[in-house]
């Protein structure tokens, strides 16, 4: 003998699916009124449709981010949807905030750890099925492109940036001198600057030692064969060719750039000048930067 399946019930599968109230009727009389299993059908329905979907493009979104443990720690999150009409809907920030929220709580080394962790929010289901339910709901492929969490401990500090649109974040973590140091206010108001210089000027390593060897033997090679295409003697091409790397590598390394707000300094002066301020030393350590739909 069938289940009566109630309005009550019906709203309440509803509730935590997000799904039709005929598709959430159905699934109950399917599975003669366990809630559980209907969230399952459901789900397994959601996520269905969603597989035929994540072959899509996905070019909109949301970049979240959070700062959190007193400023110690931080994580953004780059969920990715395949329009702006879906990027703007109050239900997919909140499916952001809540992967944000989840990041927050999550050690995972990359994505495809995270997503096969236990939602933090729902935990009777993955991460992955949770986005394929985001993606059920809202008609499009939804994905989690890219992600960065910093824990900088007792002697560090972290600091984000977001642009007002949603579409570009980035974090940066420091190591000062002592606790105090870190969690002064000129720390605090120094990690503001850089994470909004580096949103600005997008450097790709905190100073030539995180820059690929390869990447600077590529520069190297370049500046050499325009240097001999142009005429230059044997004699000068090494030292033309050192000048336009040193060049390259204050272009594309955090500390030796002109901070945007003021060019008379770069971010390493920048830096002297707010830990002196602070009573100590301040080390930038790393950053992250992610921009919508970029690699």
């Amino acid at each position: 003998m069938s289940t009566p399946i109630t309005a009550k019930a019906v709203a309440e599968l509803r509730q935590r699916t997000g799904a039709g109230m005929m598709d959430c009727k159905k699934a109950l009389e399917e599975t003669n009124g366990d809630m559980d299993a209907a969230v399952e059908y459901l789900r397994k329905k959601g996520i269905a449709k969603a597989e035929k979907r994540s072959d899509r493009s996905t070019s909109e979104g949301i970049v979240g981010g959070e700062i959190f443990n007193d400023g110690t720690s931080g994580a953004i999150l780059e969920v990715a949807c395949e329009t702006d009409f879906v990027a703007r809907n109050e239900d997919f920030g909140k499916v952001v905030a809540s992967l944000v929220a989840h990041r927050v709580q999550s050690t995972a080394a990359d994505i495809e750890a995270m997503l096969r962790e236990p939602m933090a929010s729902s935990p009777s289901e993955t991460v992955e099925e949770y986005v394929k339910g985001a993606s059920a709901r809202t008609g499009e492929a939804v994905n989690v492109k890219r992600t960065a969490r910093f824990d900088a401990g007792a002697n560090g500090q972290v600091g984000m940036y977001r642009h007002h649109n949603g579409k570009l974040a980035t974090i940066v973590q420091i190591t000062a001198s002592s606790a105090d140091v870190a969690s002064h206010e000129a720390t605090r108001e120094l990690l503001k600057y850089i994470a909004e210089h580096v949103a600005a000027s997008a450097p790709v390593a905190v100073d030539r030692s995180g820059v690929p060897a390869d990447k600077i033997d590529s520069e190297r090679r370049i500046a050499e064969e325009q240097a001999r295409q142009a005429g230059k003697p044997d004699a000068m091409i090494e030292k033309i060719a050192t000048g336009k790397v040193e060049a390259f590598l204050k272009d594309v390394t955090l500390l030796p750039q002109p901070w945007v707000r003021d060019p008379a300094l770069t971010i390493s002066q920048l830096v002297a000048d707010y830990a002196k301020k602070a009573g100590g030393t301040i080390t930038v350590d790393r950053f992250a930067r992610l921009q919508l739909g970029a690699e």
